[in-house]
């Protein structure tokens, strides 16, 4: 693998991220949005009640607006790992592959059969049987995230693989700890509730509009309390998730929790930030600037959260790259030590493919077993300076916080919602009602912050510790990366313009029409 211009590196992750963010507009709502109309249509089959099969049909065209355009974006981000990150796709491709081929031959079938029947079969099939074709075609939607959640968490915790020097491949040695591994567990349904989330306060939000235009008032109130129940129990599900992977992230990817919280200098009973400003002026992991302007702590919180003890170490910025602080394992190395057992793996792989060559096998058996030894930090032998291992600290500091204080926000407006539909008084409460409609937006921008928490986070690495980025690109010209850059932000933006559009148009046209 070599190392290829830093300008191609940055177009190629603008690409992906700008895909990948488009993408993400359309899945949540797929994904919230499927299992509210579900509900609603079996509360129809229980109670026979038509009012229940009206709402079912109006959510369920706007659920399939928004289905299809999601395809569309998925489809092109999948083959962006072949066209711009081939490197990559090398590398680690019998594993990161294998989910995405699941993914593709089970949960994407089982859409496609499902969904025909859940759009066309209302005359055609019985109630009970169309019910289950809404349920099978929502499981499969979640289905469809699992196994691409669990190649992505692979990346953040890469497990279950051993190298292989006679290949330069990462072959899959334990398929069940890559589905079972902490991180892909609690990164799958901390994701899919943020979809929940993102489906009730969308239902909330579009059936205020109906309160407020005084239109369709019985179909609204009945969608409303759908909505805000299914979206309180999601937000108060997602705030455990939520600390189910801050605690991995403390465990397996520190530098990213000392970028969620600023923490330069690490210390014992370490205090979670719960408002704060960082310092512009911090240029310099090691330098004299206080990190932050002002900021409110909540002693000893980090601690408890990162590692369930009130006086466990926290480690920072600064610790993290020159090492020495205690951990499990032992001892942590500096980034020097690592760099330069990343260095000797590489050429360990070199040397043993050499001595493979010339057929000398007690050379190839020797050199193999050094880049056994120092395999666990090769990708740091292709980082050439500390200060690389640090991700855009502001970028994820305010992304984590915004998204921790809006999903607070959504806990206390469901409450709010609940309060007064069970009081049957909310229609009254226009300003309520405005609120809810205009948080609509605050939902994509909660899952947005926390991909990009995630993804920003785990910088300079494509997978943690093994592969970094400036080593997973393919070697094509930046020019054309620029060029499908631009027509795909054309082509995004006039399919999400359009979406808009079809799903305005069918809100005004009210459930009546379906």
């Amino acid at each position: 693998m070599n190392l290829l211009d830093a300008t191609l590196v940055d177009w190629s992750r603008a690409q992906f991220a700008m895909t990948a963010m488009y993408h993400w507009l359309f899945v949540p709502l797929t994904l919230g949005l499927g299992v509210i109309m579900s509900v609603m249509e079996s509360l129809y089959v229980k109670t026979g009640d038509e009012a229940w099969k009206k709402a079912t049909k109006f959510w369920m065209t706007l659920f399939g607006v928004n289905f299809a355009i999601g395809v569309a974006t998925g489809i092109i981000l999948e083959f962006e790992f072949g066209t711009n990150w081939s490197n990559y796709s090398w590398f680690v491709g019998d594993i990161f592959g294998a989910p995405l081929a699941i993914e593709a031959i089970v949960a994407f079938f089982m859409e496609a059969t499902f969904i025909s029947i859940m759009f066309f079969g209302w005359k055609k099939v019985s109630k009970k049987f169309h019910l289950a074709s809404t349920w099978l075609t929502v499981l499969g939607a979640t289905i469809s995230a699992l196994w691409i959640l669990v190649a992505n968490a692979w990346m953040q915790y890469p497990v279950g693989m051993e190298f292989n020097p006679d290949t330069v491949r990462n072959e899959m040695i334990d398929f069940w700890s890559i589905l079972l591994s902490p991180v892909a567990i609690n990164k799958f349904f901390h994701t899919v509730l943020s979809g929940w989330v993102l489906g009730g306060l969308f239902v909330v939000g579009v059936s205020s509009w109906f309160l407020l235009k005084k239109r369709d008032v019985d179909f609204a109130l009945k969608s409303i309390k759908v909505g805000a129940i299914f979206g309180l129990v999601s937000s108060l599900l997602i705030a455990y998730t939520g600390d189910g992977s801050a605690y991995n992230v403390a465990q397996r990817q520190p530098m990213k929790l000392a970028a969620m919280e600023g923490l330069y200098e690490g210390k014992a009973g370490a205090g979670l930030v719960a408002v704060g400003v960082l310092n512009p002026e911090k240029k310099a992991y090691n330098d004299s600037v206080n990190p932050y302007l002002f900021k409110v702590e909540i002693p000893s919180m980090l601690s408890i959260l990162a590692y369930r003890d009130v006086n466990a170490f926290v480690p920072g910025v600064k610790d993290i790259i020159d090492g020495g602080y205690q951990t499990p394992k032992g001892t942590a190395l500096s980034f020097e030590e690592k760099h330069t057992r990343g260095k000797a793996a590489i050429q360990s792989l070199s040397d043993y493919q050499k001595a493979v060559a010339a057929k000398d096998t007690a050379a190839a058996k020797m050199h193999k077993a050094q880049l056994k030894e120092n395999y666990a930090h090769f990708g740091y032998g292709y980082i050439d300076k500390a200060e690389n291992l640090i991700p855009n600290v502001p970028t994820i500091y305010y992304s984590f916080h915004l998204m921790v204080a809006l999903g607070f926000y959504f806990i206390a407006l469901f409450g709010l919602v609940l309060f007064f539909s069970y009081k049957k008084q909310i229609e009254k409460y226009g300003w309520l009602l405005r609120i809810c409609l205009w948080s609509i937006p605050l939902g994509y921008v909660a899952g947005q912050l926390g991909w990009a928490v995630a993804e920003v986070g785990r910088q300079p690495w494509a997978i943690q510790d093994v592969l970094p980025l400036n080593a997973a690109i393919s070697n094509i010209s930046t020019y054309s990366v620029k060029i499908t850059f631009f027509l795909f932000l054309i082509l995004f933006t006039a399919l999400l313009i359009a979406e808009i559009r079809i799903m305005l148009k069918q809100i005004k046209q009210g459930p009546e029409v379906h």
